[in-house]
């Protein structure tokens, strides 16, 4: 469970709440891509995971080590939207080859470009960036829809806006792949802001914003994602391709409607 999940759950009512269930991983199925990094070098490696054994991945975690905890730690998770993985290139010994994520002179897009076109599929369904750095797949499309399903939501009621937000995770991981490409795996934050068309209409909190929002009616209300991405990149000028992504709520906030500030 994420902390957002906690979150959420722990506004809930305790009839409403679900019993936890931890999403577990067959150790047998597990697929290691274990980079050969220099001395110095912060150690990290990628993994695809299955939640059954003998079933095809359905998600890529990155883990790093921490070493003031002693432990290596799961930084990052992602749901894969396809089941066939890139093939990461190895060496004789099996090691798979760390690229720099970031600056990359080599790759068509680097982490930070990557970034930048999975804002644009949210904040304006690809027009900009988005459908020129990423050709077509079901990942990306998905992010498209969540643009094109906000905008009409609230009909002539209201408005749903997706923005850019500041992002503390900037770290991206990135794996030389067979064709001299690369899988990169970074984050990104992105908001929604949900407001009213005029006053006299008010947005009521669902169940999931209760922990953020309790029971009190918005008249806008300002939504935070942070959000896992993983692509594969071409080493020539070709569009790259997003495998999937993963997004969860972790703030929620808004002016009460009138009536409710005046008894605050």
């Amino acid at each position: 469970m994420s902390v957002s999940d906690y979150t959420e759950t722990e506004g809930l009512p305790a009839k409403d709440r679900e019993p936890y269930e931890a999403w577990s991983y067959d150790l047998a199925s597990a697929k290691l891509y274990i980079p050969r990094l220099a001395s110095g070098q912060d150690r990290w490696f990628a993994a695809a995971l299955s939640s059954e054994k003998g079933e095809p991945p359905s998600r890529l975690a990155v883990f790093t080590e921490q070493p003031q905890h002693k432990r290596w730690e799961v930084v990052s998770v992602v749901d894969l939207d396809s089941q066939k993985l890139p093939h990461v290139a190895l060496d004789r010994e099996g090691y798979a080859t760390a690229v720099p994520a970031t600056g990359n002179k080599h790759l068509a897009a680097d982490a930070d470009v990557l970034r930048t076109a999975v804002l644009d599929n949210f904040t304006t369904g690809g027009t900009n960036t988005g459908s020129k750095v990423f050709a077509p797949t079901k990942a990306s499309k998905r992010q498209v829809k969540v643009h094109s399903d906000a905008a009409t939501r609230f009909g002539d009621k209201g408005t749903s806006v997706f923005d850019a937000a500041d992002n503390r995770f900037t770290d991206a991981y990135a794996l030389k792949t067979a064709d001299g490409g690369a899988l990169i795996l970074f984050s990104h934050t992105h908001t929604q802001t949900d407001a009213v068309a005029h006053s006299g209409l008010q947005i009521n909190p669902g169940k999931e914003d209760r922990a953020w929002l309790h029971d009190v009616p918005r008249t806008s209300i300002r939504y935070t994602f942070v959000c896992n991405d993983a692509a594969t990149v071409p080493a020539k000028a070709e569009p790259s391709r997003l495998i999937g992504y993963t997004c969860a709520r972790t703030d929620a906030s808004g002016p009460p409607v009138p009536s409710w500030s005046h008894r605050a």
